[in-house]
C-alpha cells in the first residue's frame, strides 16, 4: 500500500475533486486527505477506504492496487507445465454460472488462452477458455491432462467397461495411461468469429 497516497491523489484529480470536496464526501478533514495522498498517514481504515473508493468511483481493487487490478488478463497456455494458475501473480475470475457450460461448478476459475507460436487440441490460437483446476475425471469433457511429454488438451469419457479413454481432434480414443492425469477441466470456450 505504499503506492495509496498517489493512487488517491490521482483519482481524486480524475474525479474532478479538489481536496475539500473529497473530504465532505468521505466525512474525514482535508488535511486529512493530505496526509493520505502524502504518505504521512498509511492506515487508513476499511470504512474510510470504502468511502474512498465510492467518493472516487471506483472498484476498491482499483483503490487499493491501481489499474493492474482492473485489467484482467488470461493466462497463456504453454505445452510445459506447470499449469499457468499455480503463478502466484495469477488472478482468479468467477464467471456467472450462466456463462459456463458446466453450471455446476463451484470451484475456481481462470480465464486461459494458448501462448503465441502454442498449438492444443480443442483449443485454437485466439480462443479462450475458462478452466478449472481439477485432479478428479467427473463426466465425460474436455480436460488439461499433464503426462511426461507436458500439457495437452483432451476429451475423456468412459468406455463401455468403465475405462477412462482419451481422445484428440484427430484420433481415435485410447485408453489414459496412468503416467497421465488430469489437472483442470474445461468448462467453457469461446471462439473469436471468423471472417
Amino acid at each position: 500500500m505504499d503506492s495509496l497516497g498517489p493512487r488517491i491523489k490521482q483519482l481524486r484529480q480524475k474525479a474532478n475533486l479538489n481536496k475539500a470536496a473529497l473530504a465532505r464526501k468521505v466525512g474525514v478533514s482535508d488535511v486529512t486527505i493530505s496526509y493520505w495522498e502524502s504518505g504521512a498517514i498509511k492506515q487508513i481504515g476499511h470504512e474510510r477506504l470504502v468511502a474512498l473508493a465510492e467518493a472516487l468511483q471506483c472498484p476498491l481493487s482499483q483503490l487499493l492496487e491501481g489499474d493492474e487490478a482492473a485489467r484482467i488478463a488470461p493466462l497463456y497456455l504453454t505445452g510445459k507445465p506447470p499449469a499457468p494458475w499455480l503463478n502466484p501473480k495469477t488472478h482468479r475470475i468467477t464467471f456467472p454460472g450462466e456463462l459456463l457450460i458446466d453450471s455446476d461448478w463451484g470451484g475456481d476459475c481462470y480465464l486461459i488462452t494458448p501462448a503465441p507460436g502454442e498449438r492444443f487440441d480443442f483449443l485454437d490460437a485466439g480462443d479462450l477458455a475458462a478452466v478449472g483446476p481439477t485432479e478428479v475425471f467427473d463426466h465425460a469433457g474436455r480436460y488439461l491432462v499433464e503426462d511426461a511429454d507436458g500439457l495437452s488438451i483432451a476429451h475423456l469419457e468412459r468406455d463401455d467397461q468403465g475405462r477412462l479413454q482419451r481422445r484428440s481432434e484427430h484420433s481415435a480414443a485410447r485408453p489414459l495411461e496412468e503416467s497421465e492425469r488430469v489437472v483442470g477441466k474445461l468448462l467453457t470456450r469461446w471462439r473469436p468469429e471468423r471472417p
